[in-house]
């Protein structure tokens, strides 16, 4: 069966280009569990139902690092597994869509395509599996806004083998012994074997017959006092230089080959060669990072070829339809009110000073610091801070620490500080005034 490798995750995209208002494209791990009521905002969920859906988000990432391991063995026995779970169920928890089942299908959907008729219908395949990928693509309960040439081709005719259904009665005992077979093998005693046992404990009296002639022998030292431990240095105040913000230099940039809302660019951002996430640019030699930005149809692509922009270089890099993206970059958009889409542009690219070369650290005044190599995740430190990233009247990228409650409550911090070159200079935006940076 064709289950060598994962696909490449193309999750966060297909969430984003169908949810824009539940999911951010400059989120690079959204909190899928915390969005399903966004994606989903007409469906009512129990607790069980919640606790099933962040089960399966939790199945669908080891899948994933089983499929990705090519371990087909264990692949091929959770595919059964799953496939007998959609035995009877439209759904992934199921009647009620939720993003369990598009996280489900994202990664599968490449893996069905590659499957043969025998593999997807015939007496071993995996019938379930294959109607639950056409039923999410296609269903309007979903909308996911997948292009038809995207889509996994099915023919809902070509079975080759009807398997029998299942008695829900049947599966649910089945189910219950399994369990009580595994509680059952848990609380079993363990056989012990002569000769391959602990010695047994000494006696009381021969341990104390020991531990007397063993006081005769070492005579106890006095115990050294413990010195008190340095108290720990006060940790430094969040802040957002640790944001890796650098001049980059965009060689080149073309339409993304799998998504029409995406460029791909090739950017010099003035890495070292052979730093992390970086290539070198067959046609100029330079150390280089692939970018994705969603961007197609907000900015013209004549205006993303041999610029320079403000990249942020330092968030953990995602696969976008499969090419991985190393940087982000900043564009400045008008605010809109909560509900509203916030991609619907305009969107201006955010412009560093004229001189400053490729790689020149780019920081607000009053926020200097130095950059952490890689942000974590789950620290949100993008998240915390970007709110503050504003243009002023003046047309200048500037962060205001109003928006930003652990920044505000620092003493001796700017109200506002301009975003600029270590070289000299302000960077600006072309017209959009109040607007968010990003």
């Amino acid at each position: 069966m064709a289950i060598n490798s994962a696909p490449e995750s193309s999750l966060l995209s297909l969430l984003y280009r169908s949810y824009p208002a539940a999911i951010s494209p400059d989120e690079t791990e959204p909190d899928l569990l915390a969005a399903n009521p966004k994606i989903f905002p007409r469906i009512t969920y129990t607790d069980a139902e919640q606790a099933d859906i962040k089960t399966w988000l939790s199945t669908h990432a080891d899948l994933q690092e089983v499929l990705t391991k090519g371990d087909k063995a264990t692949a091929s026995s959770r595919l059964a597994s799953l496939n007998t779970h959609l035995a009877t169920r439209t759904t992934i928890i199921g009647n009620k869509p939720s993003v369990a089942d598009v996280a489900v299908y994202a990664l599968l959907a490449p893996v069905v395509e590659k499957w043969s008729p025998e593999e997807r219908t015939g007496e071993q395949g995996h019938h379930h599996i294959v109607r639950h990928v056409d039923f999410v693509q296609n269903s309007r309960v979903f909308s996911l806004q997948i292009p038809e040439e995207e889509k996994v081709g099915i023919d809902l005719n070509d079975v080759k083998f009807v398997p029998k259904p299942i008695d829900p009665k049947a599966e649910k005992e089945r189910k219950k012994k399994e369990k009580a077979a595994a509680e059952g093998g848990a609380g079993a005693e363990k056989t012990v074997v002569v000769g391959q046992t602990k010695p047994a404990a000494a006696a009381p009296e021969a341990a104390a017959a020991g531990g007397k002639a063993e006081g005769k022998q070492k005579e106890k030292k006095p115990k050294k006092e413990k010195q008190p431990k340095p108290a720990p240095a006060p940790a430094a105040p969040p802040s957002p230089a640790l944001i890796d913000l650098r001049v980059g230099h965009i060689l080149r940039a073309v339409n993304h080959p799998n998504a029409d809302s995406l460029y791909v660019s090739t950017i010099d951002c003035g890495d070292a060669p052979g730093s992390d996430n970086t290539s070198v640019d067959e046609e100029t030699g330079k150390t280089v990072r692939t970018v994705c930005s969603g961007l197609n149809g907000l900015v013209p692509l004549a205006e993303m070829q041999g610029r320079k922009i403000v990249a942020v270089c330092n968030l953990k890099p995602v696969t976008m339809r499969g090419i991985k993206s190393a940087a982000m970059v900043l564009a400045a958009s008008p605010r809109v009110a909560e509900g509203e889409d916030s991609h619907a542009g305009p969107v201006e690219l955010v412009t560093p000073p004229a001189n400053a070369p490729a790689g020149d650290r780019i920081f607000f005044e009053g926020w200097e610091g130095e950059p952490e190599k890689q942000l974590n995740p789950k620290k949100k430190v993008w998240e915390t801070f970007q709110p503050g990233f504003t243009t002023t009247d003046a047309l200048e990228v500037a962060f205001e620490s109003a928006p930003v409650p652990v920044a505000k409550e620092q003493e001796g911090k700017p109200a506002v500080g301009k975003l600029v070159a270590k070289s000299g200079g302000v960077c600006t935006v072309k017209s959009l005034k109040g607007g968010t940076v990003r």
